[in-house]
């Protein structure tokens, strides 16, 4: 659930530059999900198609490293990539989503939660 330092060494940078470019849709949707009734957003993101989410914003129009899909939480436990036992653990560390986006990591072999702060307006 926390910013694991395999993700910070290796993902980091390329995400923070797309990020800065992304952030003020990936805050649009995760207000628009959480108004629509649906719980702690996610953002799957990929240089590949994933099957996880909607796609959101696709990398080659802007010229982005990855991919940026759009889900939450209940989807994440269906697929099975939240255990239902970890369900609650998820939802604790879940930080306020006014304030971070939850990104889901996914590349090759390697998938993993990181939270990005929003830049502050």
């Amino acid at each position: 659930m926390f910013n694991d330092p395999e993700l910070n060494g290796k993902y980091l940078g390329t995400i923070s530059e797309d990020f800065i470019k992304v952030a003020d849709t990936l805050k649009e949707a995760s207000y628009q999900i959480r108004k629509s009734g649906f719980d702690f957003p996610i953002f799957p993101i990929s240089k590949k198609e994933i099957p996880v989410g909607q796609l959101l914003i696709p990398r080659k129009p802007l010229n982005l490293t990855w991919n940026y899909n759009a889900s939450f939480l209940n989807e994440f436990v269906q697929r099975e990539l939240v255990a239902t036992d970890k369900e609650e653990e998820f939802k604790n560390n879940y930080r306020d989503p006014d304030e971070f986006c939850c990104l889901f990591v996914v590349d090759e072999e390697f998938a993993n939660f990181v939270y990005i702060p929003f830049p502050e307006d």
